[in-house]
């Protein structure tokens, strides 16, 4: 004789005799959901620690697709967190309706943060979804936001964890009875997630962009084969000023003799390549080969410490990221460059035309374009 699933609480109205409802179900979507949110957790430190390192953290500048791999992971996996978040959610769904709501002081707590866990959540599904579609709807920044938003989702799975661990483990040891209908649904659940992964994927792994159809940017699409994120538009800089005979890239600072150089002349100077990508923080990624002078070249002719941090300044006239910092273990990588042109050809505008930083393991937003000056601290 096959027993039909317990439900959830012997509480809940009777429209809720699914047994897709059931603990089981619930047991599994939320050890997948653990681990994926761990994922999301572990390579969101890495890019922000990335992108606002503090004093005494040195990022290496190899290997140099780390923060390809790392952001790609971070954001692809999190879309694929969506299907897996939202299945859970329906099952889980029937516990709204228990009567009575609370129990117990014990029970007030647990459903408090239930509700903190199940908001969090959402806000970092909901606001990095809005962020890779570049769609700020919302009057905070970001990237605080989603940074602090991301230790309170943990600090609740966790505690929800140890306190459901015992049932979760009992609920899915045991043998399953009459586990068609839950095994199908969760197989499901497990290949939306992994549509989600396989059509985004393509942003960051160039084979698969074709395929790439939920990805806002795709290897191969933008001038000089290369995506742009923010145009020279966006930042303020016009051709005109880019052309302009008076540039010149100025190396200041605390070296022993100042640099001043124009177009014609760094065109003069001995030239390098380096195959690097451009990888952002919306999960895109696109490899490209690069050309022009090594930045640790310009800082031997100027005379610096070995150990010394250099700042590049921007053309940009409005931006966060009109400033980046450049540590020694980067600009000491002879795949650090001073790029001129991309792909064979002189940089366009937009990729920061007349003068740009690439350099390997590097966000996209500290990739600064138009450089005007370099300053040593």
């Amino acid at each position: 004789m096959v027993r039909r699933a317990e439900p959830l609480t012997p509480s809940y109205v009777p429209r809720f005799k699914s047994r897709l409802h059931d603990e089981r179900v619930a047991a599994w979507l939320g050890i997948w959901l653990g681990v994926a949110f761990t994922s999301a957790f572990v390579t969101g430190l890495i890019s922000h620690f990335m992108q606002q390192p503090p004093g005494w953290l040195m990022w290496p500048s190899r290997p140099v697709n780390l923060y390809r791999v790392t952001q790609g992971l971070h954001v692809i996996g999190g879309l694929a967190t969506i299907p897996l978040l939202l299945a859970k959610m329906w099952t889980v769904y029937p516990r709204l309706f228990q009567w009575p709501p609370v129990r117990s002081v014990g029970h007030a707590v647990e459903r408090a943060l239930i509700f903190v866990l199940v908001g969090a959540a959402l806000f970092q599904v909901v606001t990095g979804l809005l962020n890779i579609s570049y769609w700020y709807a919302f009057p905070f920044f970001f990237t605080s936001a989603h940074y602090w938003t991301a230790y309170i989702l943990v600090g609740a799975l966790v505690i929800h964890v140890v306190n459901k661990w015992p049932k979760v483990h009992r609920t899915v040891m045991k043998h399953p009875e009459d586990g068609l209908n839950r095994r199908g649904f969760l197989l499901g659940v497990a290949a939306a997630s992994g549509t989600v992964a396989v059509t985004m994927v393509g942003e960051a792994f160039s084979p698969l962009a074709k395929v790439a159809l939920l990805a806002p940017r795709r290897p191969g699409v933008g001038p000089q084969g290369v995506p742009v994120n923010r145009s020279a538009y966006a930042a303020g800089v016009s051709l005109a000023a880019a052309n302009d005979p008076a540039w010149r890239l100025q190396v200041t600072g605390r070296v022993q003799r100042e640099l001043s150089f124009s177009l014609e002349e760094l065109q003069a100077l001995p030239s390098h390549s380096a195959r690097l990508p451009i990888a952002c923080v919306e999960g895109w990624s696109a490899g490209a080969t690069w050309q022009g002078i090594r930045l640790r070249d310009l800082l031997h002719m100027a005379g610096v410490a070995e150990d010394a941090r250099v700042r590049l300044i921007s053309m940009e006239v409005r931006g966060i990221f009109r400033t980046s910092w450049v540590s020694s273990r980067h600009w000491h990588d002879p795949l650090t460059l001073l790029a001129l042109s991309v792909n064979g050809e002189t940089l366009d505008l937009d990729h920061g035309f007349p003068c740009r930083l690439i350099a390997p393991n590097r966000p996209g937003v500290h990739q600064t374009k138009w450089v005007r000056q370099v300053i040593v601290v």
